[in-house]
């Protein structure tokens, strides 16, 4: 560059900073003049956030861009009395959505229980916690509902609801596109276009995303100076043993997702339109890292594995029982009972690895292997190198905090399952037809369908101790058809409607614990109806005071075929000869609800920009059944449960002060 062209330069970017910093100044005034009105549709209709007594949390697309907020989970610490966390315990998955509103909400993934917040794509309910943390990539609006909403929204909502709305095409013609490259080869791009096709008939846009970064967690080997890595120890292989998958990798925390959205808007007259929407999701990463802090090996009472597991390896057949009374479990020769359990415990223990029929027999014997690692004692390697207990010469890992404390949270030793899978999609027809100046008729029908398949290894350790892989398969379809309304001069304001859902999936998922002394079998399927109607309506009584009230009736019938078994027959010390011992008979179950939500308020406006509200309301949560059994039930009805009820009281106030 020569001289010249150099204070050209200078001089063009002195006066392009000082346009910019004039923008943000201008920007700021403006702002700070007037607040952006706000509209949400808590309500099932359009309205000023000020105006709805409800409490709501909504963030508009220059917010959630401004913050860099990619998907919903980013929305916790912006959002008070909210948890919003990105894979689930135990699931390996960011992808699966645990959300919780005022304490209330639901932790577990499995298929046999509903969320406790209601999560809904553009007016359709997504029922699965697995891909609910949705993308936010081109959205109009993103709104959370606090309390229950069980009139508006329906079944699973006690905690509350998240309503996330896609940007609507408009007649320009709009193009946005952005790449970000970050630590551990991130490689994100995103683009996203308004794409009209004929100008105010028929508009369009697309939304494309891919998400690429290496995990941060990275898996080591013991070294070689440590008790637990100078002496080889025993890992049965992997593949010796049903699984949902066998993929590992090198490192967790992994990303790999590529997103597509799609809109078409048809203005059919002024009258009618309708809207197509469609969006689809292929995930293909690494599982989530699960850092081991502490181990508790507890006794026997408390069926700690990790105890049992201990207690096969540094004991043989004579000194076991002793080992087992000294730990806090039965003794023998006093109950019949227990000291068959004694002995198929015993006998568990002595028979190899992964005795699973039709697979081969992997492994040697747990009882009296011997372990590194590990307190001092007779069985412990590290004190008597050399000792040949099985005729191997290879003993097992001793399970405790120093065999899965790698001493930094960014490593681990865990080198078993290691995946996330998953691909999804899904699609909505939504027609809006105006009956007259002040009634409404809308229909949204909605289809989605799920494949899940996930692998992790929660345990710290190289041993087989505590794996989950998991593979489930979802579809749903729903339909609602609302009437909205005005009457009485605009003074009351109504919506009522008819609903029905369906989905019906299964879930096949593989627990090994403490090196294959249980291998739990759950494998389950899940059919869910509901059927509801509903209206609700506001009246404004006079400028300051006006009241609400509406219900909610929801026929509920579910159905499930259990198929937990123990594929290692732990209880019986052996594999039965008809198969594996089953925890669920397989006969199938069914349930059926009829509830009524109401909800019932009153608002008083001091002015145009203060309103106090009291409400009451009212939410359920569907019931199932509980498929994590520790001994074989007689009847499906006897892992029943029953719906979860909220009821909720509200005194609310909101308010612009200063035009803020």
């Amino acid at each position: 560059m020569n001289v010249s062209s150099a204070r050209w330069f200078r001089a063009y970017a002195r006066r392009a900073l000082y346009g910019v910093a004039v923008a943000v100044v201008c920007v700021q005034a403006v702002a700070q003049e007037k607040l952006q009105e706000v509209v949400v549709t808590a309500e099932r209709r359009e309205e000023k956030l000020q105006d709805v007594p409800v409490a709501v949390t909504a963030f508009t697309p220059e917010a959630l861009q401004g913050r860099a907020l990619g998907d919903i989970h980013a929305l916790s610490n912006l959002t008070p009395s909210v948890n919003l966390d990105s894979g689930a315990p135990f699931s390996g998955d960011r992808s699966v959505l645990s959300a919780s509103i005022r304490g209330i909400g639901q932790d577990d993934f499995a298929f046999n229980l509903n969320p406790g917040v209601g999560v809904y794509l553009d007016g359709v309910y997504l029922a699965r916690t697995i891909g609910a943390n949705l993308s936010l990539l081109d959205v109009d609006r993103l709104e959370i509902l606090k309390g229950p909403q069980g009139t508006l929204f329906g079944a699973n909502t006690i905690g509350g609801a998240i309503s996330v709305v896609t940007h609507t095409p408009g007649n320009t013609p709009r193009f946005m596109g952005t790449a970000t490259a970050g630590e551990y080869n991130r490689r994100d791009l995103a683009f996203t276009a308004d794409l009209p096709i004929i100008q105010d008939k028929l508009l369009s846009s697309i939304s494309v995303s891919t998400l690429n970064q290496t995990g941060w967690v990275k898996v080591i080997p013991y070294p070689t100076g440590s008790p637990q890595g100078e002496t080889p120890f025993v890992v049965d292989p992997q593949n010796v043993y049903p699984k949902a998958g066998y993929q590992t990798s090198d490192n967790y925390g992994g990303t790999g997702v590529t997103s597509l959205r799609a809109k078409l808007l048809w203005n059919a007259s002024d009258k009618f339109k309708m809207t197509f929407t469609g969006d689809w999701s292929h995930e293909d990463q690494t599982a989530l890292p699960y850092t081991v802090l502490g181990v508790y090996a507890g006794n026997l009472n408390a069926s700690t594995f990790s105890t049992l597991y201990n207690l096969c390896i540094s004991n043989n057949a004579s000194t076991l029982p002793g080992a087992i009374a000294a730990a806090g479990g039965p003794p023998t020769g006093i109950n019949p009972t227990l000291d068959f359990v004694n002995a198929a415990f015993a006998a568990n223990c002595a028979k190899p690895r992964a005795q699973v029929p039709g697979l081969s027999i992997g492994g040697v014997p747990l009882l009296g292997a011997g372990y590194v690692g590990g307190p001092p004692g007779p069985f412990n390697y590290n004190n008597h190198p050399g000792t040949n207990y099985l005729g191997s010469n290879q003993p097992r890992l001793y399970f405790d905090y120093a065999a899965a404390n790698t001493g930094n949270i960014d490593t681990s030793y865990s080198n078993g399952p290691n995946f996330a899978r998953y691909d999804a999609f899904g699609g909505s027809i939504t027609g809006v037809y105006d009956v007259t100046d002040t009634l409404q008729l809308k229909s949204i029908t909605g289809y989605r369908q799920i494949k899940w398949n996930i692998g992790t290894d929660l345990d710290g350790t190289p041993e087989t101790l505590q794996e989950v892989t998991d593979a489930q398969h979802q579809y749903q379809w729903s339909e609602e058809i609302q009437l909205l309304g005005k009457a009485l001069g605009s003074k009351l304001n109504y919506v009522g409607g008819v609903y029905f859902f369906k989905e019906a999936g299964y879930v096949h998922d593989y627990v090994p614990f403490e090196d294959v002394l249980f291998i739990y079998d759950f494998a389950n399927d899940v059919e869910n109806k509901n059927y509801a109607a509903f209206i609700h309506a506001d009246y404004a009584l006079t400028d300051k005071w006006g009241f609400s009230v509406g219900g909610r009736y929801t026929d509920v019938d579910t159905s499930f075929l259990g198929g937990q078994g123990d594929l290692n027959g732990f209880l019986t010390g052996a594999i039965l000869g008809t198969g594996p011992l089953r925890y669920f008979p397989p006969i199938p179950d069914n349930q059926t609800w009829h509830i009524f939500d109401p909800t019932a308020g009153v608002q008083y406006h001091f002015n145009p920009d203060v309103m106090a509200y009291l409400s009451w309301g009212k939410g359920f949560k569907q019931g199932g059944w509980t498929t994590r059994l520790h001994l074989p039930i007689a009847s499906p009805s006897d892992a029943r449960f029953s719906p979860e009820y909220s009821k909720t009281w509200e005194l609310g106030l909101k308010s612009e002060w200063f035009n803020h």
